[in-house]
């Protein structure tokens, strides 16, 4: 089964829509000429290669995807059939994105791609709207018989570790014959990531960090695994495995007691909590959730190291953690470095200090200080 998180991934996306030369084509276009992609890290999906067509085994939803070149015999016969956004910029393929199903955008240059009016808005009960395109991706529908032929599932947070995440930029590369850009990115990527990983390594102090959201009185520590494995790479530590219970229910006293206990160990903590309104969420509303009295047990307080990851979040609201971080874990990473080990000199990316009243930031189309159109290099961590 299919993390719930993907349904949060699709709509702060929308779904992406790659349009071949401005009409509809049966064979795809596909270019196998040394311009191929191995996959290392991912676990969900495989790539492989003959020598006019490509073949991409997505493991999430089981199925396979057969990419012919457009001029051979079997291309001319063959229907092309299939079932985050910021790895699109990245492979300077903005201007081949040409349609989006939603207008919760968390990057400021698509938002303002669609304001100039060059993105069409579809409507996803329509599947016949999406029959012009080349491909469309989704993040995951059940719903077989609403899906037209050129459906492509991207479930790049379908992984268990950050870097396995952001290899899927090479499952959108193979799709669009940038395999080598794609190959780059990755590689740029994961280098600053691990090179992060290695300044950590000779640290004594692992401080501990809990990661856990409060919904409906209860709160949960998290066992996402790509969470728990930022913790470990930062140099941090998570919760004792010993303590298997993760669910607390703040109006029961045996539950609230043994959260507070547990509690009393942490350094630092991060609040996922989802809330309708990022802005109003501040240390007041925090602590209430918590029913934290006696604050002198909590390091995590006496630090002033409480987290939230809506730190970059559109004006409507879309967070950035679900798009920009999953192709960038070398900012995270960083993020959580500085969290765990402060200098003061470091601004964080996505992450904001609720005990600090550091507030969330809104991006707009003013926050796009480049050309729409032009490919976005990835941020490399200064690292040694």
């Amino acid at each position: 089964m299919l993390p719930q998180f993907m349904a949060v991934l699709l709509s702060a996306l929308g779904c992406l829509l790659l349009l071949n030369g401005g009409e509809m084509v049966e064979g795809v276009g596909v270019k196998v000429d040394g311009n191929i992609s191995k996959i290392v890290d991912a676990s969900y999906f495989r790539v492989y290669y003959g020598n006019t067509f490509k073949v991409i085994k997505n493991d999430l939803d089981g199925k396979s995807y057969l990419l012919i070149q457009s001029n051979s015999k079997m291309a001319a016969k063959t229907k092309y059939c299939t079932t985050v956004l910021s790895l699109f910029i990245l492979m300077r393929l903005m201007p081949s994105l040409k349609g989006i199903t939603s207008e919760r955008i968390a990057s400021p240059c698509l938002l303002k791609l669609y304001n100039e009016g060059q993105l069409q808005m579809l409507n996803k009960s329509e599947p016949q709207q999406f029959s012009q395109y080349t491909a469309h991706f989704i993040s995951y529908n059940s719903n077989q018989q609403t899906q037209s032929c050129n459906y492509v599932t991207f479930v790049p947070i379908g992984e268990q570790t950050p870097l396995q995440r952001a290899e899927w930029i090479k499952y959108l590369g193979v799709f669009a014959n940038v395999e080598t850009r794609a190959n780059e990115i990755y590689d740029v990527v994961k280098n600053n990531y691990m090179c992060l990983v290695n300044s950590t390594a000779s640290k004594n102090l692992k401080p501990i960090v809990a990661w856990m959201e409060f919904n409906d009185g209860v709160w949960t520590f998290t066992k996402d695994a790509y969470k728990l494995k930022y913790i470990e790479d930062a140099g941090g530590e998570n919760l004792d495995e010993s303590i298997n219970k993760i669910t607390y229910n703040i109006s029961s006293i045996e539950d609230l007691e043994q959260l507070h206990a547990i509690l009393c160990t942490v350094d630092v903590l991060i609040d996922g909590t989802i809330t309708p309104d990022p802005f109003g969420y501040n240390t007041t509303l925090f602590l209430q959730n918590l029913n934290i009295e006696d604050q002198s047990c909590f390091a995590f307080l006496s630090h002033e190291s409480v987290w939230r990851h809506d730190k970059r979040l559109s004006t409507d609201l879309a967070l950035d953690w679900f798009d920009g971080a999953v192709s960038q874990p070398q900012l995270v990473l960083a993020d959580l470095i500085e969290m765990l080990f402060p200098t003061g000199s470091y601004t964080t990316t996505y992450f904001r200090n609720l005990l600090k009243a550091e507030s969330a930031t809104s991006l707009g189309l003013e926050n796009c200080n480049r050309d729409t159109l032009t490919a976005m290099e990835p941020i490399i961590i200064a690292c040694t």
